[in-house]
C-alpha cells in the first residue's frame, strides 16, 4: 500500500510531469480541443483526432475519474500489466492531448523495448526499483535505476524499456502528451506481423541463418 504522504507527493509529481509536457498548447501532440469536454463514445467509429463525443447530457461525475489503486496481473511471459488511462481506458482524456498508465513488474519484470510513435513520456516510479534505458538515435544507451519518487522522461519515439531490478515487484505511472500515444513493439514489429516479414529480409538485416529466425519465431508463437 501507498502511505498517504507518498500519494500525496506522487499527485504533486504527476501534476508538475504534466505541466512540464504541456507548457504551451502548441507544444501538445495532439491537436487543440473545441470544447470543454469531449468524453470519447467507444462504440462509435474513430476519427482521425480521436472519437466522437457522446452527448453531453450522458457525461456524468464518474467520467472524470479512474482508479489506479489496484494492482494489474502480472501473469504474462514479461511478467508485466497494465491499468490503462488512455482513450480505451479512461474516454474524458478524449481530445485532451494527456493520458497516463499504472504499469506494474513482478520479480524480474519487464517492460520490453518498444517506442510511442506518437509521443513523449515521463513518468514517475511508486514502487520498487526499476532499471530505466533509452537509446538515442546515434545509438547511444541511456540508463538509470530508478526507486520511488523518482521520475523519468522518454522523448517522443525513442525507444526504450523498463526492467524491475528489485526484490519485490514494482510499479510506475506513465504519463503522455497525447491521448493515445501508440505502442510499436520492437519484437512484434519484427516477427509478429501480418503477413509476415520474409524470412530474407530478417537474416540478412541481423546477419544469421534461417534456422535462428525459425527459433525466434516458434517461440513468439509458443507466448
Amino acid at each position: 500500500m501507498i502511505s498517504s504522504s507518498s500519494t500525496s507527493l506522487i499527485g504533486l509529481l504527476c501534476c508538475l510531469i504534466v505541466l512540464l509536457i504541456l507548457p504551451f498548447p502548441s507544444h501538445a501532440s495532439d491537436p487543440d480541443p473545441l470544447q470543454d469536454i469531449c468524453v470519447a463514445d467507444l462504440n462509435a467509429s474513430g476519427s482521425i483526432n480521436g472519437f466522437p463525443c457522446k452527448p453531453e447530457s450522458e457525461v456524468t461525475s464518474d467520467d472524470f475519474f479512474t482508479d489506479f489503486s489496484k494492482e494489474a496481473a502480472t501473469f504474462d511471459v514479461f511478467k508485466r500489466g497494465a491499468t490503462l488511462g488512455d482513450v480505451f481506458g479512461f474516454p474524458v482524456v478524449n481530445t485532451q492531448g494527456v493520458s497516463l498508465f499504472r504499469i506494474d513488474l513482478g520479480v524480474g519484470g519487464i517492460n520490453p523495448p518498444h517506442t510511442h510513435p506518437r509521443g513523449t513520456e515521463a513518468g514517475i516510479v511508486t514502487r520498487g526499483k526499476v532499471l530505466v534505458g533509452l537509446v538515442t538515435t546515434n545509438n547511444t544507451f541511456f540508463s538509470k535505476v530508478l526507486t520511488p519518487g523518482m521520475v523519468f522522461l522518454i522523448p517522443r519515439a525513442m525507444i526504450h524499456f523498463q526492467l524491475n531490478v528489485g526484490k519485490g515487484p514494482a510499479t510506475f505511472i506513465p504519463i503522455f502528451n497525447t491521448q493515445n500515444p501508440g505502442v510499436s513493439d520492437s519484437l512484434t514489429t519484427l516477427f509478429d506481423t501480418t503477413p509476415p516479414i520474409p524470412d530474407e529480409v530478417l537474416t540478412k538485416s541481423f546477419r544469421v541463418s534461417d534456422e535462428v529466425i525459425n527459433v525466434i519465431r516458434a517461440a513468439r508463437a509458443s507466448n
